[in-house]
């Protein structure tokens, strides 16, 4: 084992974006594959309670902590389009970008690590992980054998993957189809082309769709800045809701009444039914920009009503107590249903 920390020198608030979380019973950082695979083993068998750990940027854990053991991914790294798994993301990206490969620009400013993004189809600006993927190197803790997932063995859905919300194995590395032409994938985010000055389905040099990206993550506080509040999140808190088919009339008809009927609504189609924009509908119930929780020490971004954000002195108990006052509020006004992005680890929502 690389690294092992006690609870008392490190809560796990120290570990993830939103700065919250209590400590663990121990805390190991592997910083090879090889390391990565025989930690993971060895606690394996000795019956040890076991938490991943990358970037920490979509987890919330409880103000308890974790009783067990957290492996910190912390492995670095990348040659060409495969990725160790613990790399920080935009660093990557950024990479990708100044080495003239496209592809992964849209993605650019996600806070976290490279292992993360199959496992929950990481998107955003019109892309998704699942549309540049080529395989993930998995390490299968039921065969205890490293192997090679191709992507369309994945089953990729929106912010979901087969590897979500699943412990059968690690992610140890993530391989990428990546554009050799120094262009972006074809820009299909309206805000993102308006910002670029093209239509809808250009194609443009990746680094400047990079940059486009970049200053419109931070304009929404979805660029990580320790001095900024509005970024001491998980990112987008909840998903946008599929409504399945059987319901959409119903859904429709029922935010008519409480915005307008002439009221246009945003909404995109989706695999079995509609989607719709959970910052649209959190705010139409009347929770805006900055809405407060508990005591203030939690609230909602001022900048993107989607992020619950830390303001500094907070506990985990704070912000679910926020989650559950809006994902309430939005299902009494609408009848539609939020579920949180992030992965709770000895909480709920």
């Amino acid at each position: 084992m690389s690294t092992v920390e006690t609870p008392t020198q490190q809560a796990l608030r120290a570990y993830t974006t939103l700065r919250l979380g209590g400590p663990a019973r121990r805390l190991v950082a592997a910083e090879t594959t090889d390391e990565l695979v025989s930690v993971v083993r060895e606690l394996d068998e000795a019956g040890e309670p076991l938490l991943l750990l990358g970037g920490g940027s979509n987890l919330v854990v409880a103000d308890a902590g974790f009783d067990g053991t957290v492996v910190r991914i912390a492995t670095t790294g990348w040659d060409g389009e495969t990725v160790a798994a613990g790399q920080d993301w935009d660093a990557y990206v950024a990479a990708t970008v100044a080495e003239g490969r496209g592809g992964l620009e849209c993605l650019s400013g996600i806070p976290g690590s490279a292992g993360a993004t199959p496992i929950q189809n990481v998107g955003a600006y019109g892309c998704e992980i699942s549309e540049v993927l080529h395989s993930v190197e998995f390490y299968d803790r039921r065969t205890k054998e490293v192997g090679t997932i191709p992507a369309a063995e994945l089953g990729f859905a929106y912010r979901t993957s087969v590897l979500k919300g699943t412990d059968a194995g690690v992610v140890l590395s993530v391989r990428f189809t990546l554009r050799d032409d120094g262009r972006s994938v074809p820009i299909r985010y309206a805000e993102l082309a308006r910002t670029l000055g093209v239509e809808v389905g250009t194609r443009v040099p990746a680094a400047e769709a990079r940059e486009a990206v970049l200053g419109l993550r931070r304009k929404k506080g979805m660029v990580l800045d320790a001095a900024d509040h509005d970024t001491w999140s998980a990112g987008s808190f909840f998903t946008n809701p599929i409504v399945p088919d059987d319901r959409v009339a119903e859904v429709l008809e029922r935010i008519g009444e409480v915005v307008g009927a002439d009221t246009p609504v945003p909404q995109y189609p989706a695999q079995g039914g509609v989607k719709l924009s959970a910052a649209w509908l959190i705010e139409r119930a009347g929770f805006h920009k900055g809405h407060a929780g508990p005591g203030g020490r939690v609230s909602l971004s001022t900048k993107h009503t989607l992020a619950l954000t830390n303001r500094g002195e907070a506990s985990t108990a704070d912000l679910l107590a926020l989650a559950r006052e809006v994902r309430d509020g939005v299902r009494a006004t609408f009848g539609v249903t939020l579920h949180p992005e992030p992965l709770l680890i000895n909480c709920d929502v």
